[in-house]
C-alpha cells in the first residue's frame, strides 16, 4: 500500500457526487418544513431589523434567538441577501411567514452554505491511505465521500425538516483534517469558530481540549523506534489559548461591552427545559424513561400507586409534554453533567496516556458526541449524527469501525423518522433511507471482503422494517392513533435506544483493540 490522493487531476467523480446531491436537494425545495423554518426566519428579521443590543432579548416570537454570537451574524449577512427575495420576511411582526420566495431563499441559502460541506469532505478524503489500481467505486476515498455527502439524515433534517447542519459539520470536519494534516493551530481556530456558531459542539470540545494539550503543547521525539515526551511548551500553549480566546472575545465581546452577557447565557442554555426532548432521542433516558412508566403502570394496577395522584404527563402525556417520574428518581441536569462525564472520560484519559494522532483523536471525538447524545439533558435526536458522520470515517478504515457504523447509522437514522411526519414524504424518506442503507453494507462489505455484522445484529436491523410498517402504515389506521398518538415515537425511541447503545459500548471496546496506525495526523 502507498500513499494516493484520491483528490487528484481526474477528481470529476467528487465533482459528481456532489452536483448530485446538491440536484436531489433542489428537488425538496417545496417539500414539508418544520417549524425550524420559521425559527431562522424569524432570526433573520431579528438580524436585520433590531440593533445588536435587542437581539438576545427580542421576544415576538416564541422561536427567540438562542444560538452564539457568530451565528447571529451569519443570520444578519444572510439577511442582506434575504432582502432582494422578500422584505416581507425581514419583518419581526411577519410570524409563520412563508411566502413563495422566503422559501426559496432559506432553502437556497442551506444548499449554497453546503459547499463548506463539499470542500471539508474534499480534504477529509486527502488524508485516507489507498491501494493504487483499486476499482473507483471500492475505493475509501469514493465510500468515504458518498457516505458524508448523501448522508440520509443529514438530507432530512437540513433539506426537509430545515436546519443549516451542513455548514456547520463541514466546519467540524475540515478541523478535523486539518489536525490530520497536522495544521492543529488552524484546526484550533476552526473548532473555535465552530463552538461560537453553535454551542452543542461542547459535546466534543473535550476531545479537542486533551487533544490538542497532548499532541501539540507537548512535543516529542522517536529513538530506537520509540517514542519520547519533551517537556511541555509554554509558547505553543500561549499560542494555542490566544488563537481561542481572541475568537470568544470577538464573538461575546459587543455583548460583554453591552453587560448583556447573563441574558445570552441564559438564552444558550435553557437548564428550565425538560430531561427530554419532545420526541426522546434514542438513548439512556429513553430507556429510563420507559422502565420508570412500566413501573408506574404496575404499580397502579398491584394498588400500590393512586392513578388520580400520579402526574398527567407520566400516564397520558406521552412523549409530548415534559415528562415527570413517578417510581424512578426524578434526574437533574446535575446529574446528566455527571453522568456525560463519566461516560467520556475513559476516552479522554486513553488519549492522553497513549495518544495515536489524529485516528485516536477522531475515535474520541465519536465517543464525546455519542456520549453526551446518551447521557445529556434534553438532548435532541438529531445530535446522533455528529457521532454518525465522524464515524463515517473511521469506518472506511477498519472493519471493526465499519460494523459499528452500519448499526449506529441504520439506527441512528431511522429514529429521525418522525421528524418527517407528513404523508407525502413518506416514500421519500424510506427511499432516501433505502439507498443509503444499501448503499452503506454492499460498499463496506466490498471494502473489507465479507460480512460485517453478525446474524444477531442482522436480526436487530431487520426489526426495524416491521417497526416502520406498525409505526407508518398500520398505527395511523388504528383507533387508538388519536386517543394514544405517541406510541410511534415511543416504539421508534426504545427500539433505537437499543442499537445506539450497543454501538456506544463497541466503540470502546474499538478504543482499546483497534489499531491507530492507519490514518495520517501524528502528535507533533
Amino acid at each position: 500500500a502507498v500513499m494516493a490522493s484520491p483528490m487528484n487531476s481526474d477528481s470529476g467523480w467528487f465533482l459528481a457526487l456532489a452536483l448530485g446531491v446538491s440536484f436531489i436537494k433542489c428537488l425538496l425545495i417545496n417539500a414539508y418544513h418544520s417549524t425550524d423554518f420559521e425559527v431562522h426566519r424569524n432570526w433573520l428579521a431579528v438580524t436585520h431589523s433590531m440593533p445588536v443590543s435587542k437581539w438576545y432579548y427580542e421576544a415576538t416570537s416564541e422561536w427567540t434567538l438562542d444560538y452564539p454570537p457568530f451565528f447571529a451574524w451569519f443570520e444578519y449577512g444572510l439577511s442582506h441577501v434575504a432582502a432582494y427575495f422578500d422584505k416581507e420576511m425581514l419583518v419581526v411582526r411577519n410570524l409563520n411567514y412563508a411566502s413563495p420566495a422566503t422559501v426559496l431563499f432559506q432553502r437556497l441559502s442551506v444548499i449554497v452554505t453546503d459547499v463548506v460541506f463539499i470542500y471539508a469532505i474534499k480534504e477529509c478524503c486527502k488524508c485516507l491511505r489507498e491501494d493504487k489500481g483499486k476499482e473507483l467505486l471500492w475505493k475509501p476515498s469514493f465510500i468515504l465521500a458518498t457516505l458524508l455527502l448523501w448522508n440520509f439524515g443529514l438530507i432530512i433534517v437540513d433539506h426537509i425538516h430545515f436546519q443549516y447542519n451542513g455548514f456547520l459539520f463541514g466546519v467540524l470536519l475540515l478541523s478535523v483534517a486539518r489536525h490530520f494534516q497536522s495544521r492543529h493551530l488552524e484546526g484550533a481556530l476552526l473548532f473555535s469558530v465552530l463552538l461560537n456558531l453553535k454551542h452543542i459542539y461542547l459535546y466534543i470540545a473535550p476531545a479537542y481540549g486533551v487533544f490538542l494539550l497532548r499532541c501539540f503543547c507537548f512535543t516529542q521525539s522517536k529513538t530506537d523506534g520509540s517514542v519520547h515526551w519533551k517537556s511541555f511548551s509554554p509558547f505553543r500553549f500561549v499560542v494555542l489559548g490566544s488563537i481561542v480566546l481572541t475568537t470568544f472575545a470577538l464573538s461575546f465581546g459587543p455583548f460583554i461591552a453591552l453587560g448583556q452577557i447573563p441574558q445570552v447565557l441564559s438564552r444558550l442554555f435553557p437548564f428550565k427545559r425538560g430531561l427530554c426532548h419532545a420526541y426522546w432521542a434514542p438513548n439512556v433516558w429513553a430507556l429510563y424513561n420507559i422502565v420508570d412508566k412500566v413501573l408506574s403502570m404496575l404499580g397502579v394496577k398491584l394498588g400500590m400507586l393512586d392513578i388520580n395522584k400520579l402526574p398527567k404527563a407520566t400516564m397520558t402525556g406521552g412523549l409530548v409534554q415534559e415528562f415527570q417520574h413517578t417510581v424512578l428518581p426524578s434526574v437533574s441536569p446535575l446529574v446528566t453533567l455527571i453522568c456525560t462525564l463519566l461516560s467520556i472520560l475513559p476516552a479522554l484519559f486513553h488519549m492522553w496516556y497513549r495518544p495515536s494522532g489524529g485516528r485516536g483523536f477522531l475515535r474520541c471525538i465519536v465517543i464525546c458526541a455519542l456520549g453526551s447524545f446518551m447521557f445529556g439533558w434534553h438532548v435532541h435526536e438529531k445530535a446522533i449524527l455528529m457521532a454518525i458522520l465522524p464515524l463515517s470515517w473511521l469506518a472506511v478504515e477498519h472493519r471493526e469501525d465499519a460494523r459499528t457504523f452500519l448499526i449506529l447509522s441504520t439506527t441512528g437514522h431511522f429514529s429521525l423518522f418522525p421528524l418527517l411526519f407528513t404523508a407525502q414524504e413518506l416514500p421519500i424518506k424510506i427511499l432516501l433511507m433505502l439507498l443509503f442503507t444499501i448503499f452503506s453494507f454492499t460498499s463496506l462489505k466490498k471494502l473489507f471482503r465479507g460480512r460485517l455484522v453478525s446474524s444477531v445484529e442482522a436480526t436487530y436491523l431487520l426489526g426495524l422494517i416491521p417497526l416502520a410498517v406498525i409505526c407508518e402504515l398500520v398505527y395511523p389506521l388504528t383507533p387508538w392513533h388519536h386517543t394514544l398518538p405517541f406510541i410511534p415515537l415511543l416504539l421508534t425511541s426504545i427500539y433505537c435506544a437499543l442499537g445506539v447503545t450497543y454501538s456506544f459500548i463497541r466503540l470502546y471496546i474499538s478504543l482499546l483493540t483497534v489499531p491507530s496506525t492507519t490514518s495520517k495526523g501524528k502528535c507533533q
